[in-house]
């Protein structure tokens, strides 16, 4: 006879042992943070005004990084040409494989349209167009990626303007947030990778092109304001992000991540949860005041001095002071800020003169001595 009774009774208990479990490696996820939930083959979260890393994983291992490659080739396009330039595209230009604006030969864009080509609609023919204006070769513009890329200490080796698996392509997770830190104090290159949507013209057609952002956190996650997408064979998914709230703005990147969005996404919010800016000075606030030939001086902050900390995180704040002497000009470099948090320096910022007191003079420095003499006995 068989016992259902019995049956339903070990039923039970076994249901009771896969809830424990589950609930338990649920319980474990949450306590080992975002690794257990993290595919990409590297990661990194920094916070833009400081630089601060806040999370990393193999950050330092250079891999393809397709497309978010085009984020060098922007800025180095906004700092070299103006945005009213014509850039016409050749060739070489038009034929590149891969996501493209539908260039023809000899079509002619402003700068400023090729650029939101570039990084909206991730062309790669644009890149090509931009980078032969810029430099005259791709070859020439990637040397050129390369140097910058040098100037910002960034990891990188950059053989094409738009990021297609050749000739070793590729950069650190570091080296590619760090360039697109960079980028983001540029307000032309923040407002084009912010932009959702576009309108451009398109040379011998009855309509023009609209292009739509490929970046989906500018319209799923509060806060986002870029940057770019990329996917290549070799390179997998990958994402460059960036986010503000209140007074925190976070950049970072996961790369070769097949659940971009959903990981970006995570990432940003576990900084956004376990940090907060705390302001140390507000720009123009007095630090100290420093005699120099005699004349006061004040110092002060020459910006807001701000660094993200996480709740209890023990913090201090060092005072440089460089040794002056007339003249002393107000906005003069005089000394630093910087913030020490476990030994480390996370942020640094100028100190500046809030006065101007000029060199006196040989017949002011005689007048003086003379007055001394006859007044002082």
């Amino acid at each position: 006879m068989i016992d259902f009774w019995h049956m339903h009774r070990e039923g039970v208990k076994a249901m009771g042992w896969r809830l424990r479990i589950v609930t338990l490696f649920l319980a474990l996820c949450c306590f080992m943070g975002f690794d257990a939930m993290g595919e990409a083959k590297a990661y990194i979260l920094m916070d833009l005004d400081t630089g601060r890393v806040l999370y990393e994983k193999n950050a330092d291992e250079r891999l393809a990084i397709a497309s978010t490659t085009k984020i060098m080739t922007c800025l180095l396009a906004l700092e070299n040409s103006a945005l009213a330039d014509r850039v016409t595209a050749s060739e070489n230009a038009s034929g590149v494989p891969g996501t493209s604006i539908y260039l023809s030969v000899g079509e002619t864009l402003s700068m400023e349209d090729m650029l939101y080509g570039l990084m909206l609609r991730s062309g790669n023919d644009a890149a090509v167009a931009i980078a032969e204006h810029v430099a005259g070769s791709v070859e020439a513009f990637s040397n050129m990626m390369n140097e910058r890329a040098g100037e910002i200490g960034a990891d990188v080796y950059f053989t094409t303007p738009n990021g297609l698996d050749a000739g070793g392509n590729g950069a650190s997770a570091r080296g590619i947030t760090l360039i697109t830190r960079e980028a983001l104090f540029n307000p032309d290159f923040r407002r084009i990778v912010g932009t959702k949507k576009k309108t451009i013209p398109w040379t011998n057609h009855e309509y023009e092109r609209v292009l739509t952002n490929k970046n989906k956190l500018l319209s799923d996650y509060e806060g986002a304001i870029g940057v770019k997408t990329g996917f290549t064979n070799k390179a997998g998914r990958c994402l460059v992000f960036a986010a503000e709230r209140e007074n925190m703005t976070l950049v970072g990147c996961v790369l070769n991540c097949y659940d971009w969005f959903d990981e970006a996404e995570k990432l940003l919010d576990k900084g956004f949860l376990e940090y907060d800016a705390k302001v140390f000075l507000e720009k123009g606030e007095i630090v100290d005041t420093i005699l120099v030939g005699g004349k006061k001086v004040r110092v002060a902050a020459g910006k807001t001095v701000k660094a993200p900390l996480k709740d209890g995180e023990k913090t201090d704040m060092k005072i440089e002071i460089r040794e002056l002497s007339l003249p002393v000009l107000k906005g003069q470099i005089v000394g630093k800020a910087s913030v020490v948090a476990g030994g480390d320096v996370i942020m640094t910022s100028d100190l500046v003169s809030m006065d101007t007191h000029e060199k006196p003079s040989f017949a002011g420095a005689l007048k003086k001595v003379v007055s001394l003499w006859k007044f002082g006995g």
